[in-house]
């Protein structure tokens, strides 16, 4: 689990999916004066140049960002985001879902933060500049010890790598358990879509659960460079945001373009 670093895929298509629409859920979410939590279970460093060895090494932000930032409109609070980063910290900037949720949630919205890679970790910390509580903790265990939050009214966002393929098996019990635990919270969890389709009994036993409001969100792309398994990209939103449906039907029109 510790092996993975998100520098490598930062600002692929993927990316670009989950992003979008989180940012719009924030955006939407903030627009009442009630304070949020946000929770996110594998954070990243927040803050990824893709101009570095990693970035460049794989090329895969050329087929996300590079291909796709300018589909937005400018008012999208994606595209804002984006641009607000790169106006700080260079062109090459690309902010992760921690950056994102920080610049669109208001001071006295609450943030927790989990990462276990030590230097992932500790460039998260750096990042954040004190704005959330960035803990260095197995994402899922935090998260079931910190629901329901205060505020009870946020988000989760739970991001594995999916390096442990028992992990398919594990999230549906424990978004069951979770959302037991706070009925309210919207929890969002992303998935790839492979070209050998693991996704799909997840997604069964998820739907076994019934849980309410739920928005399942797909979109498909070629393999970003030869031999890549992904041609997909998955979110799938407990409780989720009125309007939600429309905004990933919009976004995945993007991707058809």
């Amino acid at each position: 689990m510790l092996s993975y670093q998100h520098s490598y895929h930062a600002g692929n298509p993927a990316d670009i999916h989950k992003h979008a629409i989180l940012a719009w859920m924030l955006d939407r979410l903030s627009q009442k004066p009630k304070p949020l939590s946000y929770l996110e279970t594998h954070a990243g460093r927040a803050v990824y140049d893709l101009s570095s060895a990693e970035a460049l090494k794989t090329g895969e932000a050329a087929a996300g960002v590079g291909r796709m930032l300018g589909k937005f409109a400018p008012d999208h609070p994606y595209r804002k985001a984006v641009e607000a980063l790169r106006a700080e910290a260079g062109s090459t900037a690309y902010p992760g879902s921690p950056w994102i949720a920080a610049h669109l949630l208001r001071a006295d919205d609450q943030l927790h933060l989990a990462e276990l890679h030590p230097q992932e970790h500790e460039a998260l910390r750096v990042a954040m500049r004190g704005r959330a509580r960035v803990h260095r903790a197995d994402g899922l265990e935090l998260a079931m010890s910190l629901c329901p939050p205060e505020p009870r009214r946020g988000v989760l966002v739970i991001d594995p790598s999916y390096e442990i393929k028992t992990e398919y098996e594990a999230l549906p019990p424990f978004i069951g358990k979770l959302h037991r635990a706070w009925n309210v919270g919207v929890i969002a969890l992303w998935y790839p879509i492979l070209k050998d389709g693991r996704h799909r009994g997840m997604l069964r036993g998820l739907e076994a659960l019934q849980l309410p409001r739920v928005v399942r969100s797909e979109v498909s792309f070629p393999p970003v460079r030869e031999g890549h398994g992904m041609v997909g990209s998955g979110l799938y939103v407990v409780n989720a945001p009125f309007g939600l449906a429309e905004e990933a039907e919009r976004i995945a029109g993007m991707f058809a373009e």
